[in-house]
């Protein structure tokens, strides 16, 4: 019952719950409404608790009335059967008399008795029923009344030698045993017959000669029981001498020859007299009482019922209770007698602790959860109030950091806008006639300003970051021309410190890639920057592999060796970088049969390395190693903060191995997609994309490269393939000349370290004399070199002068230019420190005319002065809408460089209105509208529009592409970046 209830209590809970949230929580129910529900809550469950005790309480009720109903129904069935015994008894011996008594003659009951006639009938009757009244436990006597007639009155007195008495005076006049004398009777009165007791038992001798005709109840039980021939019961009287209760239970004794079926009258006919058995029914149901051992627990009272009127009480207390009472009827065989048995328990119900204790508890339990719900709505109402306050604060907080980004945004482009104008001038003024003191000072000029553009761009995106609105483009780009750049931006710093710098890509990772080729270039420069600011001496080597390949070579190498590195300087076990990457211990991390490119990039060095209790804050935004750290190599410390952020954002790793004095070694994955599997749709296109130099003059030609370093011989080989050469490796001088002599073909070109040349000059003089005389063709000979100053000095001493330095780091574009120049298959000019040469983009350049559209004077006269120094025709507007008049054909522009950022119409916008200008004019040419002659006899208009801007990883690429523009440089204009441009489109 309880489990019951509480699951009932939990299903209300429940959904009382849900609608809560359902309208509390949407604020659709006032404070009021929920007062209100909550008072309807506690009388709702002060009703169902009250009701619940009262079911409970009715329950209990219902099983203690079924438990006395049981013990009633007991009693009066052992009553009833007990006295259904004593009656059949009574019926034997009423047969018995009317067999031995009168069918016998003289009678057999006198027989074995002496003395007088009267007497032994007497004595033998009272001794046989005495002998047998253990078979009637419930009678307290037995007693025999013959029918005598009227006329057979005198006899019959004369022959037992009394007088028949009258029984209304003993009615009357009750005596008890002690003062019992017969003589005080009155003779019973002159009728038609007699009745009178002539044999009793000892017990009730007293009633001998009494005439039970002559009292009015008992003439009419008798009469009732010879017409009847069953046994009939008196009213319930006071007993003779005990002055209990009891009942008369008569049978009529019939002549021997009555038939089964006889009539009424003839059963009257038949009668020869009467055998009643006396019952003291106080003294009955005491003794079945004593029988049972709950006899303690109930109250029996036994009622003549057959005046329902007046019942009359047999057995028990006639005093009303108001308590619980149940009634069993008793049936003693006479159908005009009524009796019952009513039964009660002694003591009063007890309290139902059980219903109250539960209904309580239910009661107590409703009670607590609507204060815990009331506490709830107030607690949600305060949290409500502190979340509108909390988003109050939020959107001043937005509204702050919208603020910022604007104020980011407009200060930096504020700012960028002179730098680059500063920048832009610096450049152009470098290519004027200045002394060593100047160009010294405006070179000084020219990194610093470039420094400020950096952190500006730094700071920039570390605000970006943290306000999660930095997103990753999708473009196609080549990642060996990416890397190329990276090499060119820091060439000259590294072979100022005369650190060689090298890159090595796998074959198997693809040439085109679909991903971020900006973000991805700011964390390798992130990366070299830091490597070239900490390295003094030895090398830094950039490697860029598939993860599928790393886990392979995982799986085979067993050992690491720190000194077969690119400089033989000793570095860190660069396994250890990626030790805790969960793309090397998750299964199923490598997708081999999908789009997706996972590269594995390392950049390792030998610098100073970073302390052990500095490298747990390396990726900490603003923090460097140690205070001395930015005094003596600058830097913000955000680097490396930003560089983790961006590879998360590519779906990759990054970590790190240092050990002091002997360098770290820094390595991150990238998830890309393979450009050449892609089913997008990507315009060709050169954004952040550099054309891979491999011209096809080269291709079939073979070179010798000799080094003893496998692992910088593998890095030459890899760039020198790339012009798609064929590559052979020798460790000396010997395996060289061996290998030249018995080459079935030529070799082209000889390319030798300058640490092979510089160990052995008089070898190396040797080598160059045997060449010419075993090879068939003499050989271009190439000397690998990171100080193109010291290596001219060595040549000149060993007397080779007709050396061609190449130095390093090796890249593909100046590569191919100083094979070129040096072989005499073109004229590339000479490049230096990465850059394409000036000749080659002025003849590009030279009488084109250029359209600058910019709405900022400086940075006009910047770029003008920047195409005009390579003999460019530029005109320059400052609006969008003067771009779109002068670029409507016809006209004689060849390119036009557009600014993005401009007032009343923007770069973008100009665009798509000059395309939509062209295709329109293009479409009537073609339908004929149009004469071609009247548009200098173009039939197909379109004019190559590049975008300017300040910040290349910035750029919004897509939308460049979207609008129809055919590429971008960078602002202030960089020779070689401009170069790679306008060589799309001039030629």
């Amino acid at each position: 019952m309880g489990f019951t209830c509480w699951d009932k209590i939990s299903t209300y809970s429940f959904k009382i719950h849900h609608h809560y949230y359902q309208f509390i929580g949407s604020k659709r129910v006032s404070k009021t409404w929920w007062r209100k529900l909550l008072l309807l809550w506690v009388i709702g469950w002060t009703v169902v608790s009250i009701w619940i005790f009262c079911y409970m309480s009715s329950q209990a009720t219902e099983k203690r009335r079924e438990t006395l109903s049981s013990m009633c129904d007991e009693r009066a069935r052992m009553l009833q059967d007990q006295f259904n015994v004593s009656m059949n008894h009574i019926q034997a011996m009423s047969i018995l008399i009317s067999t031995f008594h009168h069918g016998k003659n003289p009678s057999a009951i006198d027989q074995s008795t002496k003395g007088t006639h009267f007497m032994n009938l007497q004595m033998t009757f009272a001794r046989y029923t005495e002998r047998t009244a253990f078979e009637r436990p419930l009678t307290s006597g037995v007693a025999y009344a013959v029918r005598v007639l009227h006329s057979e009155r005198e006899q019959f007195e004369k022959h037992q030698g009394w007088t028949i008495k009258r029984m209304d005076t003993l009615e009357k006049n009750p005596v008890h045993k002690d003062d019992y004398n017969p003589d005080l009777f009155e003779p019973s009165p002159i009728q038609e017959e007699y009745a009178p007791v002539i044999f009793a038992q000892d017990i009730i001798s007293h009633v001998i000669s009494i005439d039970l005709l002559s009292g009015k109840e008992d003439r009419e039980n008798v009469l009732r029981a010879r017409k009847s021939g069953k046994g009939v019961l008196t009213a319930p009287f006071p007993l003779l001498k005990t002055n209990r209760l009891g009942v008369i239970l008569t049978f009529a004794v019939y002549k021997r020859d009555l038939p089964s079926n006889a009539t009424p009258n003839e059963r009257i006919q038949a009668t020869n007299g009467y055998l009643g058995g006396v019952f003291d029914v106080e003294s009955l149901v005491e003794k079945l009482l004593q029988q049972l051992a709950s006899k303690q627990k109930i109250l029996v009272n036994v009622l003549d019922t057959t005046n329902q009127s007046y019942p009359i009480s047999m057995y028990g207390s006639n005093a009303s209770d108001d308590g619980l009472e149940l009634v069993s009827h008793l049936n003693f065989g006479d159908p005009f007698r009524k009796h019952e048995m009513r039964c009660r328990f002694k003591q009063k119900p007890p309290w139902p602790w059980l219903a109250i204790t539960t209904s309580i508890g239910i009661l107590v339990i409703a009670l607590l959860v609507g204060h815990i719900f009331h506490a709830t709505v107030n607690r949600i109402a305060k949290v409500e109030d502190d979340c509108h306050k909390m988003m109050e604060l939020k959107k001043q907080a937005e509204a702050a950091d919208v603020a910022k980004s604007q104020f980011l945004a407009t200060v930096s482009h504020e700012i960028r806008t002179p730098m680059n104008g500063v920048l832009g001038m610096l450049h152009m003024l470098i290519d004027t006639d200045l002394d060593v003191t100047q160009l010294d000072y405006v070179r000084t000029a020219q990194a610093s300003g470039k420094a400020l553009v950096a952190l500006i761009n730094e700071v920039l995106d570390q605000a970006k970051i943290e306000s999660g609105k930095l997103e990753l483009e999708e473009v196609q780009f080549d990642l060996r021309a990416v890397l190329d750049d990276v090499l060119s931006l820091f060439s000259g710093k590294a072979q100022d410190k005369g650190v060689e710098l090298a890159v090595f890509i796998s074959d198997r990772v693809p040439e085109m890639l679909i991903g971020d080729p900006g973000r991805f270039r700011q964390i390798i420069t992130n990366l070299m920057g830091n490597s070239i600011k900490f390295t003094e001496k030895g090398h830094i080597h950039v490697t860029v592999h598939l993860v599928e390949e790393v886990i392979d070579s995982i799986e085979v190498e067993t050992e690491f060796s720190s000194n077969n590195t690119l400089s033989g300087f000793p570095v860190a076990d660069r396994r250890q970088s990626w030790k805790g990457f969960r793309t090397f211990s998750q299964e199923g991390s490598i997708h081999p049969f999908s789009d997706s490119i996972n590269i594995i990039v390392s950049v390792e060095d030998t610098g100073e390395g970073i302390p052990i209790e500095a490298q747990s804050r390396v990726f900490t935004p603003f923090m460097q190693v140690g205070p001395s750290i930015s005094r003596t190599h600058g830097g913000t410390g955000i680097g490396l903060s930003i560089s983790k952020c961006l590879v998360n954002l590519m779906k990759g790793e990054i970590g790190f191995v240092s050990i002091p004095k002997i360098g770290s070694t820094f390595t991150f994955t990238a998830v890309f997609t393979s450009g050449s599997s892609s089913s997008k749709e990507y315009k060709s296109q050169q954004i952040n994309n550099q054309t891979n130099s491999v011209s096809s003059e080269f291709r079939g030609k073979r070179a010798l490269v000799v080094d003893p370093r496998s692992v910088r011989a593998k890095v030459s080989r890899y760039h020198i393939q790339r012009l798609g050469i064929h590559v052979e490796v020798v460790s000396n001088w010997k395996q060289g000349l061996s290998s030249i002599s018995r080459g079935s073909s030529a070799f082209n070109m000889v390319l030798i370290e300058q640490e092979v040349w510089d160990q052995d000059l008089n070898g190396s003089a040797h080598f160059i004399d045997n060449l010419e005389k075993i090879a068939i063709t003499t050989p271009k000979v190439f000397l690998l070199s990171n100080s193109i100053s010291s290596s001219r000095a060595n040549t000149t001493t060993s007397g080779v002068c007709n050396l061609t330095v190449i130095p390093k780091p090796l890249r593909a574009s100046m590569l191919a230019a100083s094979l070129q120049r040096a072989m005499g298959d073109g004229n590339k000019g000479n490049p230096r420190n990465g850059e394409v040469p000036s000749l080659s983009l002025r003849n590009l350049l030279l009488g084109r005319k250029i359209l600058i559209v910019d709405d900022n004077n400086v940075n006009l006269k910047v770029a003008a002065g920047a195409l005009r120094k390579y003999g460019a025709d530029v005109v320059s507007a400052s609006r969008g809408m003067e771009a779109i008049e002068l670029l409507t054909p016809p006209h004689r522009f060849d390119a036009c460089f557009m600014d993005i950022q401009m007032p009343e119409m923007d770069g973008f916008e100009a665009t798509r209105r000059i395309r939509d200008s062209e295709q329109n004019i293009n479409d009537r040419i073609h339908f004929g509208e149009l004469s071609v002659e009247t548009y200098n006899n173009i039939s197909n208009w379109h004019v190559p529009i590049l975008a300017m801007t300040a910040d290349v990883i910035q750029a919004t690429h897509e939308a460049c592409l979207r609008c129809g523009m055919d590429g971008y440089v960078s602002k202030p204009f960089e020779a070689e970046q401009l170069y790679r441009e306008v060589s799309r489109f001039f030629h």
